[in-house]
């Protein structure tokens, strides 16, 4: 076993050919390279199933044998200072590697067939698989030296992938703000590493948590508590930044505008749990700080609630699971926090699982919608135009709301054990914070729910005017939130005529038939060539031909797919079989596997939780879930579509003093979540105008002072000499005369000053 892992170096190395090939085939064979790009997919997808194979055996391996492995090789050795390089192999470790590989090469098969009509297909694999073996380098890293540098060429791989299309303005932008976002981040981080070495004296990890506990609990007057405090608050910031979390969370919904695949890999399961991987990796060094273990909590809880709210008003697709994704870290980084290791991976694993069932499930939807809309990302995004595509697109209806269920904590799915296990352990640390946390697993449903509903249930929207029947209101002026006047529903409407537009100057009428038999919806064709026709409706006049989404093709379905069993079945890995037999201590596979970062965290290895208190305490969340839920159901769910809710739309539309300051409530809260909680828009003025103010101040001091000093010597020295040339005309006794002169002038000034000095 030692001598395999003596290779596992090669491990973060075995991505990187791709796109050193792809890149000496651009150069040398430029043409027959861009021909057969699509070639390349699979390549990379072979390099990455390679390192798959080695992660598994490695994870058979550490659950076997329960050790820690490190193996490093010295760059430079002095008297004052050395500096190595090498990796490390413990569970924490086997997990990430599992998790990068399998969740990388569904991505990449994906991948294939979403970005084969995109002229950067070859520079979007480039990216890829450098970004792969980016992260491959970091979580195998040994030392704080090591994990610096990928980290920082993960960051870039991350700018380059957000900024894929860099054509629009609005994706550069949103790159631009991803990078300067986590340089914030990422500046602290370096500081944090360069007081640690100052206190220990080292980068690696094994001898600074050893030197660090000796100092902390010895009480060494040599380094004052604080600074050491600080230094941990430095690191942690790089986590901050990198993980989305509050207060610089602010990148993460801007960074969707980069392709899908990109999100489901970067801010799903890899980039994003880069922060949740360097928090657990010093965590030994940060637990005994309990000011840095109660401010990593804090920052969780506040992420946690944060992000829940931001997804309520969201229309973007992307954008919403952006923000359950920030939240959902939110947890982890609580978990943290609160101390409880375990958990925090355990939930890292299922949320990497489910956010990328989700997103690729988003993708999926969003193809399907370019058939309507084209290629304009502000209307195959937006969920308002979307609905009714149950039909269309049942595969992936299916998987997003099972990815769904997952997020919202209903069992068996995957988050429900990791979730459930934080909410616990919430309680004993802080009823606070439990209560926070239980409130945010049922706004975690409603939010979720209240995404599956708009896309999948009720009818496509985005051939409908608008629900007012007014000819001359928005394309789509569909009222989410209560913004428009509401109106109360009659019995005598008719489903068949779902709307009917008049206009009474012209007496013509015309109806917009939206019929429910499936006989209507049967046409051949495929999707991206758009033969399908929806409806053609002779509308005032002018022929308009429908067209309706198609379910994705095979090579985008697969990788949903087995995303659909691991957020089945995943989960089983962390269940505590224990707690239904007292009588013998059997370890999940788990908690098997963390037995030596358990120890090196001194935690029990012997949790259990009896029968009674999990289903007590189970039972409660799920119902909190169900209540978020019903409530997303009761507001987003086709009211229109069923008669029977009619009395009841009647009762909540009638006006009284409840009614709006129900509305007001509702409003303040679409405003909070539309506006991102003015968090950008406080960024923007504090910061962003202010740094433009300094900068344009430093411009006008450095043109007009600076500048103005220097070029005023010029012309001063230029105009005294065009007026001193013509005083001179070559004749001796002139020069005398004007040098007597100068003398007198110099000699009344002198006699001048010393009488005023001898008066005094």
């Amino acid at each position: 076993m030692e001598h395999t892992y003596q290779y596992l170096w090669i491990i973060s190395f075995v991505t990187l050919p791709v796109p050193m090939l792809i890149g000496m085939g651009l150069l040398l064979f430029p043409v027959s390279t861009k021909k057969l790009h699509r070639i390349w997919a699979f390549p990379s997808v072979l390099l990455l199933s390679i390192v798959m194979v080695f992660s598994i055996d490695l994870f058979i391996q550490q659950i076997n044998s329960s050790s820690i492995y490190q193996y490093v090789w010295s760059w430079t050795i002095n008297n004052d200072f050395s500096l190595e390089f090498g990796y490390l192999i413990d569970p924490l470790t086997s997990i990430l590697l599992i998790l990068i590989t399998t969740v990388g090469i569904l991505v990449l098969v994906y991948s294939d067939s979403y970005m084969s009509h995109d002229q950067g297909y070859l520079r979007f694999f480039v990216y890829m698989s450098f970004f792969n073996t980016s992260m491959l380098g970091l979580v195998t890293s040994s030392n704080l030296i090591q994990i610096y540098i990928f980290w920082e060429l993960v960051g870039m791989c991350s700018y380059l992938l957000i900024g894929f299309w860099f054509t629009r303005p609005i994706v550069s932008n949103a790159c631009q703000k991803a990078f300067v976002t986590n340089r914030v981040g990422d500046f602290g981080l370096l500081l944090g590493i360069l007081g640690l070495y100052w206190i220990t004296g080292s980068f690696e990890f094994q001898d600074l948590f050893e030197i660090f506990n000796n100092l902390i609990y010895n009480n060494d007057n040599e380094v004052h508590f604080l600074f050491v405090t600080l230094c941990a608050f430095l690191l942690f910031s790089g986590a901050i930044a990198k993980s989305a979390q509050f207060p610089l969370h602010v990148w993460l919904p801007d960074a969707m505008e980069g392709p899908t695949p990109i999100s489901a890999l970067i801010h799903a399961a890899t980039m994003v749990a880069a922060g949740i991987f360097l928090v657990a990796r010093l965590l030994p060094l940060f637990v005994v700080i309990p000011y840095i273990m109660k401010l990593i909590a804090l920052i969780g809880i506040i992420t946690v609630l944060l992000g829940a709210t931001l997804a309520f008003a969201q229309k973007d697709i992307k954008r919403g699971l952006a923000y359950s994704t920030m939240s959902q870290l939110g947890y982890t980084m609580l978990a943290l926090g609160m101390g409880s290791y375990r958990a925090a991976l355990f939930h890292l694993i299922t949320h990497a699982y489910s956010k990328a069932l989700l997103f690729l499930g988003s993708g999926s939807i969003i193809h399907s919608m370019e058939v309507i809309v084209g290629y304009s990302p502000d209307k195959s995004q937006n969920m308002v135009l979307m609905g009714g595509l149950t039909k269309h697109v049942p595969i992936t209806k299916i998987a997003f709301l099972l990815g769904t269920l997952s997020l919202c904590g209903i069992p068996p799915l995957a988050c429900f054990w990791s979730k459930d296990e934080i909410l616990n352990d919430s309680w004993s640390y802080s009823p606070i914070f439990a209560i926070i946390a239980f409130s945010t697993a049922g706004l975690t449903a409603f939010y979720m729910f209240r995404v599956y509903l708009l896309t999948f249930e009720g009818h496509l929207n985005i051939y409908f005017q608008n629900y007012s029947g007014k000819k001359n209101s928005a394309f789509y002026s569909i009222s989410l939130w209560g913004k428009q006047g509401s109106k109360i529903l009659k019995k005598k409407m008719r489903l068949l005529p779902l709307l009917t537009i008049n206009n009474k100057n012209n007496n013509e009428r015309a109806s917009f038939f939206c019929f429910f038999w499936k006989k209507i919806y049967q046409t051949g064709g495929t999707v991206r060539k758009m033969t399908c026709p929806f409806i053609t409706i002779n509308h005032f006049g002018t022929k308009r031909i429908f067209y309706y989404p198609q379910e994705s093709d095979n090579t985008i379905l697969f990788p949903m797919l087995v995303l659909v069993l691991f957020t089945l079945f995943i989960g089983a890995i962390g269940i505590p079989f224990n707690q239904f037999n007292q009588e013998e201590m059997n370890f999940d596979i788990l908690s098997k596997l963390l037995i030596p970062s358990l120890s090196l965290l001194h935690q029990n290895q012997n949790k259990s939780v009896d029968w009674y208190e999990f289903v007590t305490n189970s039972t409660f969340s799920v119902s909190i879930a169900s209540f978020g839920i019903f409530i997303a159901s009761s507001l987003y769910k086709p009211i229109y579509s069923s008669l029977q809710n009619l009395k009841f739309l009647n009762l909540v539309a009638k006006k009284g003093p409840k009614r709006i300051l129900r509305d007001k409530i509702i409003n303040v809260i679409y405003d909070w979540s539309y506006n991102r909680g003015y968090i950008d828009v406080f960024y923007a003025i504090s910061l962003t105008e202010g740094i433009r103010r300094l900068a344009e101040l430093t411009s006008f001091f450095d043109r007009r002072v600076i500048d103005g000093i220097t070029n005023g010597v010029g012309f001063t020295s230029f105009f005294a000499g065009e007026g001193i040339k013509y005083v001179g005309g070559g004749r001796i006794s002139f020069y005398l005369l004007l040098y007597l002169f100068y003398v007198l002038i110099f000699l009344l000034i002198s006699s001048s000053i010393f009488s005023s000095f001898s008066s005094l």
